[in-house]
């Protein structure tokens, strides 16, 4: 089992969040009551919707991360899955969008705004993924 198919697995026992399809249309999805809150786009891509605040209190933190990619403007940040420690750090990660999705929301609606980092086009290079597309299996 991939280490995105173990984490999305342990996640989805969480009760604020529920398996479903993501609206990039690649991969597979985690939603709360507020909206889309991770993407699983292959078996090491995961792009998770932190929202601007979060994403401004953690910044130096997630910066320094080099399984973290910030992309300027976006409420999502893209995490690899490298090692069992960058999936503790998804977890850790979901734990605190979960939170500040209910505090801190990017749209009026409280909904997570369309378009994460990989239906952008800006999260990590997919040239060098090695790994598979997470479609629906």
């Amino acid at each position: 089992m991939t280490l995105a198919l173990r984490a999305l697995a342990h996640l989805s026992t969480w009760p604020d969040l529920t398996e479903t399809a993501p609206s990039c249309g690649t991969g597979r999805a985690l939603a709360s009551a507020h909206g889309e809150i991770a993407h699983f786009h292959t078996d090491r891509d995961v792009d998770l919707h932190l929202t601007r605040s979060a994403i401004r209190r953690l910044h130096r933190d997630l910066k320094a991360s080099a399984a973290v990619r910030v992309v300027p403007g976006s409420p999502w940040v893209t995490i690899r899955l490298e090692a069992v420690s960058d999936v503790d750090l998804l977890v850790t990660l979901v734990s605190v969008a979960l939170n500040s999705r209910q505090t801190d929301a990017d749209t009026p609606d409280g909904t997570a705004p369309a378009g994460c980092n990989d239906g952008r086009g800006v999260g990590f290079v997919r040239a060098d993924l090695g790994g598979a597309d997470l479609g629906s299996r």
